[in-house]
């Protein structure tokens, strides 16, 4: 039976209705349409659908979304502001940070959490704080360097996140074919 909950999500109340069974993962995904949040392991080990929640960084895939109605849940897509990327965002562009993007977004809030607490961690303390987060393209590397980009205050103010259009060769035809347009 679906009960009818308010969830505080990047600053926004939502009105949904939920099962007393369904997770936060669920909520954010299919009914709010935050994609970001991605679901790796369903069990809580991966990272993957992390998300801060009243300044503590949880498994959305392990939360119910009717034990979050009154706190403020925050998602990779509440971090950008006016259009400005959240610095974490900008080093992980700056420094290749993110691969595929799977395990990216809970990196990003993973960091965030680390940084809300702790605005000047060690090398150490990073790798500590990121070991909850899995990359299965194993650029943990580009990572920390990421974050630490923005520890050290090593990201150009002057960046400025361009969209553009993208094209790839198509082999077989010798030709070069429009891939992804974004505006």
């Amino acid at each position: 039976m679906k009960k009818p909950l308010t969830l505080n999500v990047n600053g926004q109340d939502y009105e949904v209705e939920a099962e007393s069974n369904r997770l936060l993962l669920q909520v954010l995904r299919d009914t709010l349409g935050l994609t970001g949040t991605k679901e790796g392991c369903s069990i809580g080990v991966c990272g993957a659908c992390s998300v801060i929640i009243d300044g503590r960084l949880v498994s959305s895939c392990l939360t119910l979304a009717a034990g979050c109605a009154g706190k403020k849940i925050e998602t990779i897509e509440g971090l950008a502001k006016d259009g400005k990327l959240h610095p974490l965002q900008q080093a992980f562009i700056e420094f290749g940070g993110f691969q595929c993007g799977i395990c990216t977004p809970g990196q990003i809030m993973a960091a965030k959490a680390l940084l809300d607490e702790n605005p000047k961690p060690s090398e150490e303390e990073v790798k500590d704080w990121m070991s909850g987060n899995l990359c299965r393209c194993t650029g943990y590397y580009k990572i920390l360097e990421s974050v630490m980009a923005v520890v050290n205050d090593k990201i150009d103010p002057e960046f400025a996140f361009r969209k553009r259009e993208q094209t790839a060769k198509i082999q077989s035809l010798d030709v070069y074919k429009s891939v992804a347009k974004t505006s």
